[in-house]
Protein backbone atom coordinates (compact mmCIF):
# COMPACT_ATOMS: atom_id res chain seq x y z
CA UNK A 1 0.00 0.00 0.00
CA UNK A 2 1.39 3.37 -1.01
CA UNK A 3 -1.02 6.30 -0.71
CA UNK A 4 -0.56 10.06 -0.85
CA UNK A 5 -2.67 12.59 0.99
CA UNK A 6 -2.93 16.36 0.67
CA UNK A 7 -3.72 18.25 3.87
CA UNK A 8 -5.03 21.75 3.21
CA UNK A 9 -5.39 24.62 5.66
CA UNK A 10 -8.16 26.87 4.29
CA UNK A 11 -6.13 29.96 5.12
CA UNK A 12 -3.22 29.11 2.83
CA UNK A 13 -4.81 26.60 0.48
CA UNK A 14 -7.39 28.80 -1.21
CA UNK A 15 -6.21 27.77 -4.71
CA UNK A 16 -6.87 24.12 -3.88
CA UNK A 17 -10.32 24.89 -2.47
CA UNK A 18 -11.16 26.96 -5.53
CA UNK A 19 -10.06 24.13 -7.82
CA UNK A 20 -12.26 21.67 -5.92
CA UNK A 21 -15.29 23.97 -6.10
CA UNK A 22 -16.10 22.85 -9.67
CA UNK A 23 -18.07 19.61 -10.17
CA UNK A 24 -16.36 19.13 -13.56
CA UNK A 25 -12.89 19.34 -11.99
CA UNK A 26 -13.87 16.96 -9.19
CA UNK A 27 -15.15 14.49 -11.79
CA UNK A 28 -11.86 14.79 -13.68
CA UNK A 29 -9.88 14.12 -10.49
CA UNK A 30 -12.03 11.10 -9.69
CA UNK A 31 -11.55 9.78 -13.24
CA UNK A 32 -7.76 10.12 -13.07
CA UNK A 33 -7.72 8.47 -9.65
CA UNK A 34 -9.74 5.51 -10.98
CA UNK A 35 -8.31 5.10 -14.49
CA UNK A 36 -4.74 6.36 -14.14
CA UNK A 37 -2.99 8.83 -16.50
CA UNK A 38 -5.17 10.14 -19.36
CA UNK A 39 -4.74 12.79 -22.01
CA UNK A 40 -7.10 15.74 -22.37
CA UNK A 41 -9.07 14.17 -25.23
CA UNK A 42 -9.61 10.97 -23.24
CA UNK A 43 -10.84 12.95 -20.24
CA UNK A 44 -13.19 14.97 -22.46
CA UNK A 45 -14.64 11.81 -24.03
CA UNK A 46 -15.12 10.07 -20.68
CA UNK A 47 -16.85 13.07 -19.10
CA UNK A 48 -18.80 14.14 -22.16
CA UNK A 49 -17.31 17.65 -22.07
CA UNK A 50 -15.81 19.88 -24.78
CA UNK A 51 -12.05 19.52 -25.17
CA UNK A 52 -11.61 23.27 -24.67
CA UNK A 53 -13.46 23.15 -21.34
CA UNK A 54 -11.38 20.19 -20.12
CA UNK A 55 -8.14 21.96 -21.13
CA UNK A 56 -9.10 25.00 -19.05
CA UNK A 57 -10.05 22.86 -16.04
CA UNK A 58 -6.85 20.81 -16.30
CA UNK A 59 -4.85 24.03 -16.13
CA UNK A 60 -6.67 25.07 -12.93
CA UNK A 61 -5.99 21.67 -11.34
CA UNK A 62 -2.34 21.81 -12.33
CA UNK A 63 -1.92 25.35 -10.99
CA UNK A 64 -3.41 24.20 -7.67
CA UNK A 65 -0.94 21.30 -7.47
CA UNK A 66 -3.64 18.63 -7.59
CA UNK A 67 -2.35 16.99 -10.77
CA UNK A 68 0.80 17.00 -12.83
CA UNK A 69 0.97 16.96 -16.60
CA UNK A 70 3.57 15.90 -19.10
CA UNK A 71 3.78 16.47 -22.82
CA UNK A 72 4.15 13.36 -24.96
CA UNK A 73 4.45 12.91 -28.69
CA UNK A 74 1.30 11.73 -30.45
CA UNK A 75 0.45 10.76 -34.01
CA UNK A 76 -0.22 14.38 -34.79
CA UNK A 77 1.85 16.76 -32.74
CA UNK A 78 1.93 16.52 -28.95
CA UNK A 79 -0.56 15.56 -26.27
CA UNK A 80 -0.83 16.58 -22.60
CA UNK A 81 -1.10 13.57 -20.29
CA UNK A 82 -2.55 14.19 -16.81
CA UNK A 83 -1.52 12.31 -13.65
CA UNK A 84 -3.37 12.27 -10.33
CA UNK A 85 -1.13 13.22 -7.39
CA UNK A 86 -3.27 12.49 -4.35
CA UNK A 87 -5.58 9.73 -3.18
CA UNK A 88 -7.27 11.92 -0.61
CA UNK A 89 -7.60 15.65 0.15
CA UNK A 90 -8.16 16.64 3.77
CA UNK A 91 -9.21 20.13 4.81
CA UNK A 92 -8.23 21.05 8.36
CA UNK A 93 -7.32 24.10 10.40
CA UNK A 94 -3.72 23.64 11.54
CA UNK A 95 -2.41 25.02 14.80
CA UNK A 96 -0.42 28.21 14.56
CA UNK A 97 3.36 27.73 14.94
CA UNK A 98 4.58 28.65 18.40
CA UNK A 99 7.50 31.09 18.57
CA UNK A 100 9.72 31.19 21.66
CA UNK A 101 11.94 33.95 22.98
CA UNK A 102 15.03 31.92 22.10
CA UNK A 103 14.51 32.34 18.34
CA UNK A 104 12.84 28.96 17.89
CA UNK A 105 9.57 28.22 16.07
CA UNK A 106 7.74 25.08 17.18
CA UNK A 107 5.02 23.19 15.29
CA UNK A 108 3.09 20.20 16.63
CA UNK A 109 1.76 17.55 14.22
CA UNK A 110 -0.97 15.06 15.26
CA UNK A 111 -0.01 11.46 14.49
CA UNK A 112 -2.90 10.90 12.12
CA UNK A 113 -2.04 13.76 9.78
CA UNK A 114 0.52 11.84 7.73
CA UNK A 115 0.48 12.73 4.03
CA UNK A 116 1.90 9.45 2.71
CA UNK A 117 2.29 5.94 4.05
CA UNK A 118 3.29 2.42 3.17
CA UNK A 119 3.13 -0.15 5.97
CA UNK A 120 3.09 -3.90 6.53
CA UNK A 121 1.28 -5.93 9.17
CA UNK A 122 1.19 -6.38 12.09
CA UNK A 123 -0.02 -2.78 12.14
CA UNK A 124 -2.77 -0.60 13.52
CA UNK A 125 -3.96 2.71 14.90
CA UNK A 126 -5.63 3.80 18.14
CA UNK A 127 -7.24 6.94 19.44
CA UNK A 128 -7.44 7.54 23.21
CA UNK A 129 -11.00 6.17 22.98
CA UNK A 130 -10.41 2.94 21.04
CA UNK A 131 -9.09 1.01 18.05
CA UNK A 132 -9.39 2.71 14.65
CA UNK A 133 -10.54 0.43 11.84
CA UNK A 134 -9.19 -3.13 11.68
CA UNK A 135 -6.02 -4.44 13.25
CA UNK A 136 -3.28 -5.81 10.99
CA UNK A 137 -4.96 -4.47 7.83
CA UNK A 138 -2.67 -1.91 6.11
CA UNK A 139 -5.63 -0.28 4.33
CA UNK A 140 -6.86 0.88 7.75
CA UNK A 141 -4.18 3.57 7.50
CA UNK A 142 -6.57 5.19 4.97
CA UNK A 143 -9.49 5.23 7.42
CA UNK A 144 -10.76 8.81 8.00
CA UNK A 145 -10.72 8.00 11.71
CA UNK A 146 -6.92 8.14 11.57
CA UNK A 147 -7.24 11.89 12.16
CA UNK A 148 -7.70 11.07 15.85
CA UNK A 149 -4.80 8.62 16.13
CA UNK A 150 -2.71 8.78 19.29
CA UNK A 151 -0.77 5.54 18.70
CA UNK A 152 0.29 3.99 15.39
CA UNK A 153 2.37 0.89 14.80
CA UNK A 154 3.66 -1.19 11.91
CA UNK A 155 6.33 -3.77 11.14
CA UNK A 156 8.06 -2.30 8.07
CA UNK A 157 7.42 0.72 5.89
CA UNK A 158 7.01 4.41 6.62
CA UNK A 159 4.75 7.32 7.42
CA UNK A 160 5.49 10.80 6.07
CA UNK A 161 4.38 14.14 7.50
CA UNK A 162 4.34 17.51 5.77
CA UNK A 163 5.14 20.40 8.11
CA UNK A 164 4.86 24.06 7.09
CA UNK A 165 8.25 25.56 6.32
CA UNK A 166 8.35 28.38 8.86
CA UNK A 167 12.01 29.17 8.22
CA UNK A 168 11.11 32.53 6.70
CA UNK A 169 9.40 33.55 9.96
CA UNK A 170 12.69 33.32 11.83
CA UNK A 171 14.08 36.37 10.06
CA UNK A 172 17.42 34.73 9.36
CA UNK A 173 19.17 31.52 8.39
CA UNK A 174 18.17 28.28 10.13
CA UNK A 175 20.88 26.98 12.45
CA UNK A 176 19.12 23.82 13.61
CA UNK A 177 16.08 21.64 12.96
CA UNK A 178 14.86 19.25 15.64
CA UNK A 179 12.13 16.60 15.60
CA UNK A 180 10.87 15.27 18.92
CA UNK A 181 8.69 12.14 19.19
CA UNK A 182 8.06 9.15 21.46
CA UNK A 183 9.17 5.89 19.81
CA UNK A 184 9.62 2.21 20.51
CA UNK A 185 10.02 -1.09 18.66
CA UNK A 186 6.98 -3.22 17.83
CA UNK A 187 6.60 -6.92 18.66
CA UNK A 188 3.44 -9.00 19.20
CA UNK A 189 2.97 -8.46 22.93
CA UNK A 190 5.97 -6.62 24.35
CA UNK A 191 9.68 -7.28 24.83
CA UNK A 192 12.29 -4.98 26.39
CA UNK A 193 14.93 -6.73 24.25
CA UNK A 194 13.64 -6.27 20.70
CA UNK A 195 15.93 -3.90 18.78
CA UNK A 196 14.61 -2.00 15.79
CA UNK A 197 16.36 0.42 13.43
CA UNK A 198 14.16 3.50 13.05
CA UNK A 199 15.28 5.78 10.22
CA UNK A 200 14.39 9.47 9.96
CA UNK A 201 14.55 11.51 6.75
CA UNK A 202 13.93 15.21 6.17
CA UNK A 203 12.94 16.36 2.68
CA UNK A 204 13.88 12.84 1.52
CA UNK A 205 17.43 13.26 2.85
CA UNK A 206 18.23 10.43 5.25
CA UNK A 207 19.28 12.07 8.50
CA UNK A 208 20.17 8.89 10.34
CA UNK A 209 18.98 5.83 12.25
CA UNK A 210 18.29 5.28 15.93
CA UNK A 211 18.05 1.71 17.23
CA UNK A 212 15.21 1.32 19.69
CA UNK A 213 16.16 -1.25 22.35
CA UNK A 214 12.69 -2.72 22.71
CA UNK A 215 8.91 -2.55 22.95
CA UNK A 216 8.10 -1.50 26.50
CA UNK A 217 5.27 -3.07 28.48
CA UNK A 218 6.57 -3.51 32.04
CA UNK A 219 4.09 -0.91 33.33
CA UNK A 220 1.25 1.20 31.96
CA UNK A 221 2.28 4.39 30.22
CA UNK A 222 1.58 7.57 32.16
CA UNK A 223 -1.03 8.68 29.61
CA UNK A 224 -1.97 5.28 28.14
CA UNK A 225 -5.75 4.83 28.63
CA UNK A 226 -7.09 2.17 30.98
CA UNK A 227 -8.93 0.29 28.23
CA UNK A 228 -5.65 -0.51 26.41
CA UNK A 229 -4.54 -4.02 27.36
CA UNK A 230 -1.48 -4.30 29.58
CA UNK A 231 0.05 -6.85 27.20
CA UNK A 232 0.26 -4.18 24.48
CA UNK A 233 2.91 -1.50 23.91
CA UNK A 234 2.70 0.98 26.79
CA UNK A 235 5.27 3.71 26.18
CA UNK A 236 8.40 4.63 24.27
CA UNK A 237 11.53 6.73 24.51
CA UNK A 238 11.25 10.47 23.81
CA UNK A 239 13.87 11.02 21.12
CA UNK A 240 15.16 14.28 19.69
CA UNK A 241 16.59 14.09 16.15
CA UNK A 242 18.56 17.32 15.61
CA UNK A 243 20.21 18.54 12.40
CA UNK A 244 22.72 21.41 12.76
CA UNK A 245 25.58 23.01 10.86
CA UNK A 246 27.84 20.35 12.42
CA UNK A 247 25.87 17.22 11.53
CA UNK A 248 22.90 15.17 12.75
CA UNK A 249 22.38 13.96 16.31
CA UNK A 250 20.02 11.92 18.47
CA UNK A 251 19.94 13.18 22.04
CA UNK A 252 23.35 14.77 21.49
CA UNK A 253 25.00 11.68 19.96
CA UNK A 254 26.12 12.16 16.36
CA UNK A 255 24.49 9.73 13.93
CA UNK A 256 25.50 11.18 10.54
CA UNK A 257 27.32 14.00 8.78
CA UNK A 258 24.12 15.40 7.24
CA UNK A 259 23.95 19.14 7.99
CA UNK A 260 21.20 21.73 7.89
CA UNK A 261 22.53 22.89 4.53
CA UNK A 262 21.95 19.42 3.04
CA UNK A 263 18.20 19.73 3.73
CA UNK A 264 17.82 22.66 1.27
CA UNK A 265 15.11 24.26 3.40
CA UNK A 266 15.02 27.45 1.32
CA UNK A 267 14.04 25.45 -1.78
CA UNK A 268 10.95 23.81 -0.24
CA UNK A 269 7.56 25.24 0.71
CA UNK A 270 7.15 22.47 3.28
CA UNK A 271 9.32 20.25 5.43
CA UNK A 272 8.70 16.54 4.88
CA UNK A 273 9.45 14.20 7.76
CA UNK A 274 9.63 10.46 7.04
CA UNK A 275 9.80 7.91 9.86
CA UNK A 276 10.57 4.40 8.62
CA UNK A 277 11.67 0.86 9.31
CA UNK A 278 13.50 -0.01 6.13
CA UNK A 279 13.27 -3.36 4.36
CA UNK A 280 17.07 -3.70 4.56
CA UNK A 281 17.29 -2.71 8.23
CA UNK A 282 19.77 -4.74 10.26
CA UNK A 283 17.23 -4.81 13.09
CA UNK A 284 13.77 -4.73 11.44
CA UNK A 285 11.91 -4.75 14.76
CA UNK A 286 8.91 -2.62 13.86
CA UNK A 287 7.83 0.79 15.11
CA UNK A 288 5.42 2.39 17.58
CA UNK A 289 4.85 6.15 17.54
CA UNK A 290 3.06 7.51 20.61
CA UNK A 291 1.11 10.76 20.47
CA UNK A 292 -1.05 12.87 22.73
CA UNK A 293 -3.13 10.54 24.91
CA UNK A 294 -0.74 7.54 24.89
CA UNK A 295 2.68 6.74 26.33
CA UNK A 296 4.71 8.72 28.85
CA UNK A 297 4.75 12.11 27.10
CA UNK A 298 1.56 14.00 26.30
CA UNK A 299 2.72 15.35 22.94
CA UNK A 300 2.42 14.70 19.25
CA UNK A 301 5.33 14.97 16.79
CA UNK A 302 7.05 18.31 17.37
CA UNK A 303 9.29 20.10 14.87
CA UNK A 304 11.47 23.01 15.98
CA UNK A 305 13.41 25.45 13.80
CA UNK A 306 16.07 27.58 15.46
CA UNK A 307 17.51 30.76 13.95
CA UNK A 308 21.20 31.37 13.50
CA UNK A 309 22.48 33.87 16.04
Amino acid sequence: MDRNFLIVDPEDGIDVLRALASPARVRALRLLRRKGPLNVNEIAAALGLPQSSVSANVQVLEDAGLIRTETQRARKGNQKVCHSLFDEVLVTFKDEPHATDSGTIETSMPLGLYTSCQVTAPCGLCSPQGIIGLLDVPDTFLDPGRMGAALIWFTRGYVEYQFPNNARLLGGDVAALEVSMELSSEVPGTSADWPSDITVSINHVEVGTWTSPGDFGDKRGVYTPDWWKLKGSQYGKLKGFRVTTEGSFVDGVKISSVTIKDLNLSEHRSIRLTVAVREDARHPGGLNIFGRGFGNYDQDIVLRLTAQR
